[in-house]
């Protein structure tokens, strides 16, 4: 539960403030996708734009998750158990 919150909480910040730098810059009455304009309401398009921003973000903390694990972390679950590393043969 611990590592869901150390995803979601940053990437909603990140996503508000995304959101926030884009849609101060476009307009979304304005927004074109695939050559057709976008014709939605204001209200969706914020929501919708926002949680896309949150799910790249969430994507991006999710990967720092990922890669943050140790050896032994990554290994427990597989029944991989690698000797300790003998320092003494250099």
């Amino acid at each position: 539960m611990l590592r869901i919150m150390w995803v979601l909480w940053p990437s909603f910040v990140v996503a508000g403030i995304a959101e926030g730098i884009f849609f101060t810059v476009i307009d979304p009455q304005e927004l074109y996708l695939f050559g057709e304009a976008v014709h939605l309401s204001k209200i969706a398009t914020y929501s919708i734009g926002f949680l896309g921003f949150w799910a790249v973000c969430a994507a991006s903390s999710m990967m720092t998750c990922f890669l943050q694990r140790s050896a032994a972390e990554v290994n427990k679950g597989v029944g991989v158990h690698l000797p300790p590393a003998d320092n003494a043969n250099g």
